[in-house]
């Protein structure tokens, strides 16, 4: 699968639309939770491409798919 470039308010909508919720936020980071109790956080800087290393991290964390973008 290749990574999206992909803003974090695309993923953040992503993540909520597969369950998770904002658990906290802890300066420029956001921690969701699903109910299986995976955690995932999304650095957010407003308009700024995450890093295809974080994406992967958080594709394979949240156990996301090509189709969920």
């Amino acid at each position: 699968m290749k990574i999206p470039r992909i803003t974090a308010d695309k993923m953040i909508k992503t993540l909520k639309k597969k369950g998770f919720t904002l658990s906290r936020q802890s300066g420029s980071h956001m921690i969701f939770n699903n109910s299986k109790g995976v955690r995932v956080t999304v650095p957010y800087h407003t308009k700024k491409i995450l890093h295809p290393k974080i994406v992967k991290s958080i594709i394979i964390d949240a156990e996301l798919t090509e189709d969920d973008f």
